[in-house]
């Protein structure tokens, strides 16, 4: 029983020193953090998120004229390697779907079967219909040979058999000529039919062959060595297995040149009008962020574009990075800190020691014993300081938070 008693006791003395240190803690003076006027280099950024693409990239393409054998739909991809693969020149890429193609191969053969068809029979009845027409040539020509023995026989006729041995004659020599005429006529007939058929026929020969040889590339192979990288389409989604090409756009995957990198980041609508060509930058890498390297802002979109997600407009930035590094690989994320001012020789301070009212601008000191508000001129900002036109000098300190007396303190202006 006494024991709790003592213990009771004990609780209660440790609440009445704990409430003791809390109420005088109000008397105590508090101790506000101070900084320094700095004075030196001051740059204004604007800090991105990017992403690492080859500067320059080879094509691998799939099948091409594709539409010289009508075909107009998409192409599935049945196999494209993992991107990031390393290939050499001749390896294996992608495999597309050949169904559509193997199908009209199919018609095409059958149609070709009756093309050949259609070529003999009509060689046959063309030499058919002219070999008869030279037998009747010739039974012509005997003919006219008859009239010519009867009419050397009549001389010793009468006049008028002499007359009917001539008429005779002449009917089977203008009969021999009319024959010669349709036999010239149908020979040029039958060789302009069996030049349509035989040119219908290579036609169909030739489109064949080159829906063989358009079929033999829907097995796609590196041009020349080096990394698999997917294409993206005007969405930003990645070409892959399951996806489709189009006979506009066969491109299946892409061969970057790693030696000359940039970094495609979006600048949103607020701060793209300090961004220009030709301002340095300064890229890191997310996955290793110890490295640093150097750039310059190559391109700056005139047109801005929807963001995802979102009812911000951004503009599409390009920044060429100067250093080559076998660790860089496109699709890597980087920040982007684009120095878009610099400034020599001036002052500044952290944004928090800066406050403001109506008319004018002031942070807060120590002048002697006393805290002072002290009016100042400011410049441009960048994310966490600012520049100190007029007011201060280099070395002065100035608090970063509000003193609890603020309102009460005076104004100090500017001195001319």
């Amino acid at each position: 029983m006494k024991k709790k008693i003592y213990i009771t006791l004990a609780i209660a003395l440790v609440l009445m020193i704990i409430t003791w240190y809390f109420a005088g803690d109000e008397s105590r003076e508090v101790q506000y953090l101070k900084v320094p006027v700095k004075y030196g280099l001051f740059e204004v950024s604007v800090f991105t998120t990017g992403e690492l693409e080859a500067r320059n990239s080879e094509n691998i393409n799939g099948p091409e004229n594709l539409r010289s054998i009508q075909i107009w739909g998409d192409i599935k991809i049945n196999e494209l390697i993992p991107e990031g693969t390393i290939v050499d020149s001749g390896d294996f890429v992608a495999s597309l779907d050949q169904t559509e193609v193997v199908s009209k191969l199919k018609d095409l053969e059958t149609e070709l079967e009756k093309l050949e068809s259609q070529y003999t029979k009509t060689m046959l009845d063309t030499s058919l219909n002219l070999r008869n027409t030279r037998d009747e040539l010739v039974n012509l020509q005997f003919a006219m040979e008859e009239a010519q023995i009867t009419v050397d026989q009549s001389k010793f006729e009468p006049p008028a058999t002499q007359r009917q041995a001539k008429i005779t004659k002449d009917k089977a020599e203008r009969a021999y000529s009319q024959a010669v005429e349709n036999y010239v006529l149908k020979y040029e007939k039958a060789k302009a039919e069996m030049q349509e058929v035989s040119a219908t026929l290579e036609q169909a020969r030739r489109k064949k062959q080159r829906m063989l040889e358009i079929l033999g590339t829907f097995r796609v192979f590196a041009p020349k060595p080096g990394m698999i990288i997917y294409k993206r389409d005007w969405r930003g989604r990645k070409t892959q297995t399951g996806s489709t090409i189009s006979p506009w756009d066969n491109v299946v995957a892409q061969l970057p040149d790693l030696s000359k990198m940039i970094s495609k980041t979006y600048v949103n609508e607020i701060d793209i009008s300090k961004v220009r060509t030709g301002q340095p930058v300064v890229i890191s890498i997310d996955a290793f962020p110890d490295r640093e390297y150097t750039g310059t802002v190559d391109d700056v979109a005139n047109i801005g574009q929807q963001n995802q997600g979102s009812d911000a407009k951004v503009f599409e930035v390009l920044i060429s990075v100067n250093e080559s590094d076998s660790i860089m690989r496109p699709s890597m994320t980087t920040k982007n800190e684009i120095v878009t001012a610099s400034f020599n020789d001036v002052l500044f301070v952290p944004l928090e020691a800066i406050h403001s009212n109506d008319t004018l601008t002031y942070v807060f000191m120590d002048q002697g014993m006393h805290t002072i508000k002290k009016e100042v001129k400011v410049g441009q900002s960048n994310e966490n300081e600012i520049i100190i036109e007029h007011g201060l000098s280099a070395g002065q300190e100035v608090y970063l938070s509000i003193p609890e007396n603020a309102d009460d303190l005076t104004i100090y202006p500017i001195e001319n």
